[in-house]
């Protein structure tokens, strides 16, 4: 009976510390987001998918840097189709508890502001009004945490492109839904390893 309350004790105290320990400096965060995905069942109506795959390095407790890359394919019967694409950097900067003035919203989660920049832009399969350009976005989200070391993300993003084609500049408002794998630096396996 000993042993069993002090190993629930230990357990109960290690998933208390990783809601941390995940965004500590030297980790990893490996996944991606799904920025939209409808499928029409009307005449006439179309579909639109877009993902973007993601890796970053914490380059300090709570803030990570990595590339990422945009794939996205839209059409509808009666349009041409449309690929978006993009690649670029991100930077992401969770809030610790103190800074987010809310105490724990949900405890196993966090606070975050990203932005991103790089190249991108969209092609229409018919010729017409295609751009691409540098491509800027910003915005805050939350990530909580389903398992210590698995992120669920929803975020609220401004994106633009300052298009060199044919449209110029554009801009819109994208709600984006995400899962992140939070992989532990080898410092820390070895660590958790001989204790």
């Amino acid at each position: 009976m000993k042993k069993l309350f002090l190993s629930c004790a230990i357990i109960g105290a290690g998933l208390f510390t990783a809601t941390n320990a995940q965004i500590q400096k030297g980790n990893w965060m490996v996944g991606g987001e799904l920025a939209a995905a409808n499928f029409g069942l009307n005449e006439g109506a179309g579909y639109n998918v877009q993902i973007t795959p993601q890796a970053a390095y914490f380059v300090q407790d709570n803030w990570a840097v990595g590339p990422y890359v945009r794939l996205g394919f839209s059409g509808a019967k009666s349009s041409p189709t449309t690929f978006s694409y993009g690649v670029g950097a991100l930077s992401r900067y969770y809030l610790s508890p103190g800074e987010q003035g809310v105490d724990s919203l949900l405890k196993h989660g966090r606070f975050f502001l990203e932005g991103n920049a790089g190249i991108g832009g969209t092609t229409i399969s018919d010729g017409g009004d295609s751009a691409n350009g540098l491509d800027l976005g910003i915005g805050p989200g939350y990530t909580y945490f389903i398992t210590p070391n698995i992120g669920l993300d929803a975020s609220l993003k401004l994106n633009g492109n300052l298009g060199f084609g044919n449209r110029g500049t554009t801009s819109n408002i994208a709600f984006r839904l995400g899962l992140n794998i939070f992989l532990p630096a080898s410092k820390a396996v070895s660590n958790m390893k001989s204790e």
